[in-house]
């Protein structure tokens, strides 16, 4: 009875972690204002995130930007007429860039970001709760990155991306597995882990003419392998026997490769339009696989599919000191109906985003911008949790850029 009811508890778990909504694009609050493209502009230091082969058409000698975005999000899952709400803490995502020459042809520069994280807490008494109750999942670039220009239209890229990440997840299961005789008692399962890996990018820049421009950037899969992970039980003290104590777990979640294409083109003195088409390789994430040092290892098929994210910008100047900027995205989830869990409901999502720079000089600037993501209803089949999933978010955020 012990044995069996260990694999359960942790097959139910290994079908929690990991869904479309942990890839995070806030990588720059002045590309976001413009439905966040890049790929195909000439960003500076920024570059380094959209297109490390643009980073080596950089005019000033020294580039620097910086900044940060408040996730304000929101879940909703109805089953039955009962409708119930997550509670979800404020995300954190941020960015920093910074890019100097190192000749007329090379410039060198490293950035660190945060692309890929998720946090949602549904509550512990929810209906879901045996899916999951919280999840946190951080995984922080720290990616050196080299540019060179070939000639006065043509730059190429690349660089190194180290990856440190972490999750953390809490869900609850019925201790009448256990023992028929405790049917509303309810245990608690933490797991939580941190790591390090490795990924690359690279990028190549044209500027066709004068007001066209175009890049591909890519950026590598990456996969990050949870060692020795903590396992934690927390149950009544009659049930503390059949749980071992110092568990622990090894498992691997795909970061996966993004390639975009991206196209700019300034109209006149006053208006210029970007279009990215982003293909992200979600089909690395087959199966989610857990090892257990003292029980049974699971494995539970996910089978995400490849998507695409089209996007539009645009930037209008106002005058010599404030640049305006709105933008819209279209974001395939990768999650097949009878894969869709609670702890990010996967669901095809819009974006829409305003923005603004304010130089305060000619080398220093304000950004700003606000994304509104609406994302589809979306019912699911999932036998232990039928019901609809509705999400949304507000996510405003701010930081500084300096050049000379």
């Amino acid at each position: 009875m012990r044995k069996l009811s260990l694999i359960t508890l942790l097959l139910g778990i290994s079908i929690t972690i990991g869904a479309e909504g942990y890839q995070v694009n806030l990588q720059s609050n002045r590309q976001t204002g413009m439905g966040h493209t890049g790929a195909g502009q000439s960003l500076g230091a920024t570059s380094i995130h959209f297109n490390p082969g643009a980073m080596g058409m950089m005019n000033s000698q020294f580039d620097f930007s910086a900044g940060g975005s408040a996730v304000l999000s929101s879940n909703s899952f109805e089953a039955g007429g009962v409708k119930e709400e997550s509670d979800n803490p404020t995300g954190t995502p941020f960015y920093v860039y910074a890019a100097g020459k190192i000749n007329d042809n090379l410039v060198a520069g490293i950035g660190v970001t945060s692309p890929f994280g998720n946090s949602l807490k549904w509550g512990d008494d929810w209906s879901g709760r045996y899916l999951i109750q919280d999840i946190s999942l951080q995984a922080i670039f720290v990616q050196p990155t080299l540019s060179y220009r070939i000639t006065d239209k043509l730059s190429v890229g690349g660089g190194l991306a180290v990856v440190f990440g972490g999750v953390e997840m809490n869900r609850a299961f019925n201790l009448s597995s256990i023992n028929e005789m405790f049917p509303s008692v309810d245990g608690k399962i933490n797991l939580q882990g941190n790591t390090t890996a490795l990924g690359y990018t690279a990028g190549l820049f044209y500027q066709i003419s004068e007001c066209l421009s175009l890049g591909i950037s890519y950026r590598s899969k990456v996969e990050v392998e949870l060692e020795k992970g903590d396992v934690e039980y927390t149950v009544p003290e009659p049930f503390e026997s059949f749980f071992p104590s110092d568990n622990k777990f090894s498992s691997m979640l795909p970061m996966p490769s993004n390639l975009t294409f991206g196209l700019s083109w300034r109209a006149n003195s006053k208006w210029f339009f970007a279009v990215d088409l982003q293909h992200v390789g979600w089909s690395a994430y087959e199966s989610l696989d857990f090892e257990f040092e003292q029980t049974d290892n699971t494995s539970m098929p996910k089978n995400f599919e490849n998507t695409m994210i089209y996007r539009f910008g645009a930037e209008y100047t106002l005058n010599p000191s404030v640049l305006l900027r709105a933008g819209v995205y279209y974001d395939e989830t990768p999650i097949k109906d009878q894969y869709l869990t609670p702890e990010t409901p996967g669901t095809n999502k819009t974006g829409l985003s305003f923005g603004f720079s304010w130089f305060i000089n000619e080398g220093l600037s304000v950004d700003a911008s606000i994304l509104h993501i609406m994302g589809e209803e979306r019912d699911s089949t999932m036998p232990m949790l039928p019901g609809t999933y509705n999400t949304s978010a507000w996510i405003p955020g701010i930081g500084l850029s300096y050049k000379f």
